[in-house]
């Protein structure tokens, strides 16, 4: 694990990473934290899990998580997107992947 810390602007960046991301997929946020098994569909209670990861892992286990999430929706068949064309669900992982990349990259510490 990284010496990474937690802090409000790295809360503030995922959120925003997150709702654009869903936005992007055609999700919704309940349905991310339904995938999650989460006890609620709400942004704190969303948060509070991902730290979770991030306190074992870094932004790196967020990441891996955020993947498992976008595999899961893309093995289930349920194509789901704003878009009336269809977006290949490999670029979207690639997408996803670069930008966790780019993330982990990112230093918070500032």
């Amino acid at each position: 694990m990284s010496n990474e810390r937690w802090t409000k602007d790295l809360e503030e960046d995922l959120i925003l990473f997150i709702k654009d991301w869903l936005k992007q997929t055609g999700r919704k946020q309940s349905e991310l934290c339904q995938t999650l098994n989460l006890p609620s569909a709400r942004m704190p209670t969303l948060i509070e899990y991902l730290k979770k990861d991030f306190n074992s892992g870094g932004i790196p286990k967020i990441a891996s998580r955020l993947c498992e999430v976008e595999e899961l929706w893309t093995n289930s068949g349920e194509v789901k997107t704003k878009k009336s064309f269809e977006l290949k669900s490999s670029g979207q992982l690639d997408l996803l992947d670069e930008i966790c990349e780019d993330l982990s990259k990112i230093n918070f510490n500032k």
